[in-house]
């Protein structure tokens, strides 16, 4: 679905207008042609006209027309994901039926039922993440059935969404941050799960550029800065290897490639370095062209004749040649010490695993060979149609399940057999137990792992073998849900939970039932779901079961009216407002001239509003604000931990909000200073921060060993930019090695 306009201004007439639209339409043909089989042509040409008039009165937000989407969005399918002529049309119907006159019917008279079902999975996906939580669960199930059903329909989507992230800079700031957190939440996983990493990489950097727009220039600004030296590096680096592959007489590619902005940033957090210490800022690639039956051989040659160059770094060597990733993915990685004492990752593959590397699924259609890598495929669909058969799946237990059981990397493990298993990282004995049978794991009592004894919540690694102890009296329990990552285990044990429970909801239920007649409310769906949102409870069930055991006290329904068959009052109005945040746990109303925070989409000039806790905003921070169940508004940074969750589960919820100037209020925030241990450092930190600085030092933890102290500091600031500056004074001492901020307690 359109959700976005392209970052150019548009300045084009109608007559350059139609030459543009004809020059996308022709490139397409073009990129076509070795697909095109008798009658294509016509078919294509069909299928552009259609949707060229169907949208003729159409444009996009910069004023483009807007068939210039839907033509992107199929060359990205043809020229970046390889699909061919039925998906093309599919693509530059897209968006028909949802935003035009043109019907499913209509496509399916001039299409056949093969194309219409493909739309008709279009126009369903096209409403997801859009409306309320529970009606977009249901949405991105259909999603994922249509995907087992047929997975062009995820393809066209993912292209779709690309085109619009590559164009979102005419959007405003509120659509950015949902759209961009959606695609970090879901769909670039997706992508990376079908095996289209360069889509996946440029989805994740393009989010990025929206939601840490900051971070992401300065990383962008350091690459500019290296390349010179990166790119010198990366010939000395490959020189040797050239000539001992030449002499060996291999046909190959190899060129140096960077990470990917996003990947960077990660690497940069997890192992807490700055730009300059992240040691694989580029990896090598190697592409040899060698016959399917020598292509094993020939890739451990090239890693043999590397490691006679370069020592290797032993635990970095990464073989899926033998056992490729569920996505499809063959390669061998690995990490040596290359010149100047830099390590540098390695990737090899053959011609054919790098068009499936670069292509995914849609590469395995084209390599029929392929059997055993194309069952993992559809192995994964059929896991993916289990889990959603399963009865009364919460809505966003199943997308937080999605991502955690199918979204995820996997490992390999082993039954006692010998035959190979796939889970996820993170899984546990638990989760194997039930991956060999329901009846196993509800009875699993503990398990075998290399011949250890293990407790069933033991986490697996890739290489493990397992064996399963069951006992008979052994049932599931609550606890076991903690135990579980993968989807299939946590609906087999909600499944048995929630027979037991039935008994004591129906009590629950009579007792809700006799409260709302009390209070003139009606016992409908939406109600029981506003009620379980309000008490903070997983699911309906949960909620009837809670009030039946006394959990749940209902004296507070008291505060909400009945109004026909709703129990809650109707959303306020709109109007913008400005208020002032408070940095105590409680919050306050404050008037419009004491402006601090300016709220948009509000229905007061006095808005209750506290600052999340997860994340610590302070003025000058990228802020967003989102209407919680019963906590009012809380303010939270875009780059919060729960921030993605947050806009993508929950988008109608997020208000636009951004700071205004006000020197009068501090806020409490943290940093973390790593030095050497000298003489002296201390008063020179403290002098910086009270004496020239002027600011308040809350709380002070100094610890030294080996000649290094770690100090942690809590300091009142006005503002980012205050808090920028101080850091970088800081780092500009003698012996500071790193600062970085952290979240307070």
């Amino acid at each position: 679905m359109e959700t976005a306009a392209p970052i150019l201004k548009y300045t084009l007439n109608e007559e350059e207008e139609k030459k543009e639209i004809l020059r996308q339409y022709r490139g397409l043909l073009k990129e076509l042609k070795p697909k095109l089989k008798p009658g294509d042509k016509e078919l294509l040409r069909t299928s552009f006209e259609m949707a060229a008039d169907a949208h003729k009165t159409m444009r996009r937000k910069s004023g483009e027309p807007y068939i210039l989407h839907p033509l992107a969005v199929a060359r990205i399918c043809v020229e970046e994901i390889g699909l061919g002529v039925r998906s093309t049309i599919c693509a530059l119907l897209h968006d028909t039926v949802e935003d035009t006159d043109i019907s499913l019917e209509d496509i399916q008279r001039e299409f056949g039922s093969e194309i219409a079902k493909i739309v008709d999975g279009l126009t369903k996906i096209s409403t997801v993440m859009d409306t309320n939580t529970s009606q977009q669960a249901e949405n991105f199930k259909k999603i994922l059935l249509t995907l087992t059903d047929d997975p062009r329909v995820i393809l066209i989507k993912l292209s779709d969404r690309l085109h619009n992230m590559r164009t979102l800079d005419s959007m405003k700031r509120e659509k950015q941050l949902k759209i961009s957190s959606e695609t970090v939440y879901v769909y670039a996983p997706l992508a990376h799960r079908m095996g289209l990493y360069a889509i996946k990489t440029e989805m994740e950097d393009l989010a990025m550029k929206y939601l840490e727009p900051d971070t992401y220039k300065y990383i962008a600004q350091k690459l500019t800065d290296t390349k010179r030296e990166r790119t010198r590096f990366i010939n000395d680096f490959i020189r040797p290897l050239k000539d001992k592959l030449e002499k060996a007489d291999f046909t190959f590619e190899i060129h140096g490639r960077p990470k990917s902005i996003h990947s960077i940033w990660n690497k940069m957090k997890k192992k807490g370095v700055s730009f300059e210490e992240v040691y694989d800022l580029f990896a090598i690639r190697i592409i040899v062209d060698s016959p399917t039956e020598k292509e094993k051989e020939d890739c451990w040659k090239v890693y043999s004749m590397i490691t006679d160059e370069y020592n290797p770094s032993p635990e970095r060597l990464r073989d899926w040649l033998s056992n490729p990733k569920s996505n499809g993915y063959e390669a061998l990685h690995t990490t040596v010490m290359g010149p100047s004492g830099k390590w540098v990752e390695v990737q090899i593959r053959t011609k054919r695993m790098n068009e499936i590397a670069e292509k995914g699924l849609a590469a395995h259609w084209k390599y029929k060979e392929g059997a055993s890598v194309e069952s993992r495929f559809d192995q994964w669909f059929s896991q993916i149609r289990e889990a959603l058969t399963g009865p009364d799946v919460n809505s966003l237990d199943f997308l937080h399940d999605f991502k955690t059981s199918f979204l995820a990397e996997e490992i390999y493990v082993y039954t006692p057999k010998g035959d190979i298993k796939m889970l996820p990282v993170g899984a546990t004995a638990l989760d194997f137990a039930f991956g060999v049978h329901t009846a196993v794991g509800s009875r699993c009592i503990g398990a075998k792992v290399n011949h250890k004894l293990v407790p069933i919540g033991h986490k697996l690694r890739s290489g493990d073998q397992i064996e399963i102890i069951t006992s008979a009296k052994q049932k599931p329990s609550q606890e076991w849900l903690n135990q579980v990552v993968t989807s299939k285990a946590k609906q087999k044990i909600k499944d048995t939970l929630k027979e037991e429970k039935r008994k004591v909801v129906e009590d629950g239920k009579y007792i809700l039932q006799k409260k709302l007649d009390a209070i003139g409310g009606m016992m409908t769906q939406h109600n029981i779901e506003e009620l379980a949102s309000f008490y903070k409870v997983n699911s309906s069930l949960d909620l009837l079961y809670e009030i039946a055991t006394k959990k749940i006290d209902l004296k507070e329904l008291k505060e909400f009216s009945a109004s026909g068959d709703r129990l809650f009052p109707p959303k306020p109005v709109k109007v913008e407002a400005e208020v002032k945040p408070n940095t105590d746990t409680t919050a306050r109303h404050y008037d419009k001239k004491d402006a601090e925070l300016i709220i948009f989409g509000e229905s007061s000039d006095k808005i209750m509003y506290t600052l999340a806790n997860c994340c610590k905003p302070i003025p000058g921070d990228d802020v967003f604000g989102f209407v919680t169940t019963g906590e009012g508004l809380k303010i939270h940074r875009t780059n919060c931990p729960n921030a993605a969750r947050l806009m993508s589960n929950f988008g109608h919820r997020v208000v636009k909000t951004k700071w205004a100037k006000n020197k009068e209020i501090s806020f409490l925030t943290g940093l973390k200073i790593v030095g050497l241990d000298d003489v002296g450092v201390i008063h020179k930190i403290t002098n910086l921060i009270s004496g020239e600085m002027k600011f308040n030092i809350s709380a002070m933890t100094i610890e030294a060993k080996d000649g290094i102290f770690m100090g942690n500091l809590k300091i009142f600031v006005h503002d980012k930019e205050e808090l920028d500056e101080l850091c970088n004074r800081l780092l500009a001492l003698p012996g500071i090695e790193k600062v970085e901020r952290y979240d307070t307690e």
